[in-house]
């Protein structure tokens, strides 16, 4: 059995050590038949782009063409008409992947950087250059150079290739967003975006020496101006129905590979882990965790155990009510209808505004159904996911440690006294006073919420339910009907002498607002009622 390329991107080495592939170079015949001038790709990471991108350097360059075209042999796009345009162009193939900066004054030294290095895989030109290019050139490779003069890098470096070759320049740029993304997180995003708006630009427009430019990334930003200036671009991102299968695996490429390692028995396990993604109208499992699966053969989370899950920790932080709910019908397999216009504002996409949207293109959600141009019903694609938000949903709210199965287990035992002081304890060791602050009571159903999780499985958690005659805050009902069901019912108050007072209050609402009627018609017999009050990090619970 041949080796398996784990966070292997180089085309040429996976191919020349002879590691396993899945042949994904119709994607080169695609691109080619492509009119559009310049193609940006939004997918989420480790979903083959990189790999995809090194491949089409490969392809496309004059440099080595004879010793590349032997990388293609046996392949799909070998016997293809495209295949003539193997070798005709010079390559400009740029990654700024690295590019994570938490000052300006950082991102700037890195950038002159990262463009030095790309001009010095460039050096042996040096010397045919004219008396012009030659001085810009030696800047740059030295660093010796200001920031706004690297503007036009990728446009000089375009030229000077065009001059050697005759030929127009096929330009790469891969994780075109790496440094927008960080430039956000980090509070100088519109330094960021002046610059890279016209380093992007004056590469990818109106540029006589260019023959085809490819972005790729995970978000796809248009109203953020990044890319107004480019009319000629063309945004494929999940949602597109064009390159369906050319990132991600489909089942019958899974299937080949299970049967490769003799594992073909385990591809219904195989299909409810890491299966689920719509891309388009193709359903595709998640490479990485393929790959990994076939190397360790053991049914577990590889995808969101890598780096990059800073995007969910921050998103489950979140407490609005309106996220705790949607939050929790995700949890329990239900869909979420959003908005997707795919066109969102970076600034708002990596905020509060449009977390789903931002969820769906990094591969935490993905597509159940299309209602219609710009609406969709999402939904978690698998139980890797599934797996990631639960555990970290759990730990944003309680912190580590072994508290949370005394806590849950004193619940459902009934040890209501037991449950009030271990909560009470977890508030006061694992809670920011700035969580608790101002009644904030979203806070307080999202911890329940978070711990409530624990319990996934035996239990069905619900919250904000229409029942009786109002909606109930949360519930915990028993799959087996025989087993006790918990109501809860949230207040939070700004005195600490009157918790035991709102914790009775919220008791009362219980029975007198009826939300036990959907678990006894549901066969629930038995059933704790449990007000809970609030009060910065101390708390009561009254019950019966």
């Amino acid at each position: 059995m041949k080796r398996l390329a784990i966070g292997l991107s180089d085309f040429k080495e996976l191919i020349e050590e002879d590691f396993y592939y899945f042949d994904k170079t119709s994607f080169i015949e695609e691109v080619i038949k492509d009119g559009a001038k310049v193609k940006l790709f939004a997918r989420p990471r480790r979903f083959g782009k990189t790999l995809n991108m090194s491949m089409l350097k490969y392809f496309f360059d004059i440099e080595n063409r004879e010793e590349n075209r032997k990388l293609f042999k046996d392949l799909y796009i070998e016997n293809t008409e495209s295949f003539k345009e193997q070798g005709q162009y010079p390559v400009i193939f740029l990654s700024l992947k690295d590019l994570k900066a938490t000052t300006w004054k950082e991102m700037e030294k890195d950038i002159k950087s990262t463009v030095a290095r790309l001009f010095l895989e460039y050096e042996d030109l040096y010397n045919e250059l004219g008396e012009f290019d030659k001085p810009i050139f030696k800047k740059i490779a030295t660093k010796d150079v200001e920031l706004e003069d690297l503007k036009e890098a990728l446009k000089i470096l375009a030229k000077i290739l065009y001059k050697k070759y005759n030929k127009k320049v096929v330009v790469l740029i891969d994780e075109y967003d790496a440094p927008l993304v960080s430039a956000y997180h980090n509070e100088y995003y519109e330094k960021a975006k002046d610059f890279f708006k016209t380093f992007y630009s004056l590469v990818m427009k109106d540029n006589s020496y260019l023959q085809m430019g490819v972005m790729s990334g995970i978000i796809r930003v248009i109203k953020a101006g990044i890319f107004s200036d480019l009319n000629n671009l063309r945004t494929y991102t999940i949602l597109s129905d064009k390159y369906t299968d050319s990132y991600g695996l489909t089942e019958e490429e899974v299937i080949k590979s299970l049967k490769d390692y003799q594992m073909e028995y385990e591809i219904s396990n195989v299909k409810d882990w890491y299966d689920g993604y719509r891309f388009g109208d193709s359903e595709v499992y998640n490479p990485w965790s393929i790959l990994n699966f076939l190397d360790f053969k053991e049914l577990r989370a590889y995808w969101v155990d890598t780096s990059g899950n800073d995007l969910i920790n921050n998103v489950l932080k979140i407490t609005t009510k309106n996220v705790i709910i949607a939050l929790e019908k995700l949890f329990n397999g239900e869909g979420l209808k959003q908005n997707i216009s795919g066109t969102s504002d970076l600034s708002k996409i990596l905020g509060n505004d449009e977390i789903w949207e931002l969820m769906l293109f990094s591969g935490y959600l993905t597509i159940k159904e299309r209602i219609d141009q710009d609406n969709y019903i999402l939904r978690l694609p698998n139980k890797e996911v599934k797996t990631l938000f639960r555990k970290t949903f759990i730990e944003t709210y309680i912190a580590r440690g072994g508290k949370l199965s005394f806590l849950m287990e004193s619940l459902i035992e009934n040890r209501i006294e037991d449950y009030e002081d271990n909560l009470q304890e977890v508030l006061l060791t694992s809670v920011s006073y700035n969580d608790t602050r101002r009644g904030n009571e979203a806070f307080y159903h999202g911890l329940i919420m978070g711990m409530g999780l624990y319990l996934e499985g035996e239990y069905i958690t619900k919250s904000n339910i229409e029942s009786g005659l109002g909606r109930y805050d949360f519930v915990i009902e028993p799959k087996n009907k025989s087993k006790r069901a918990y109501i809860m019912e949230f207040k939070s108050t700004d005195s600490v002498d009157k918790l035991e007072e709102v914790s009775k209050e919220a008791l009362k609402q219980i029975e007198d607002k009826k939300y036990d009627v959907t678990l006894k018609q549901n066969g629930v017999k038995d059933i704790t009622y449990m007000g809970i009050a609030f009060c910065g990090k101390q708390i009561k619970i009254s019950y019966k």
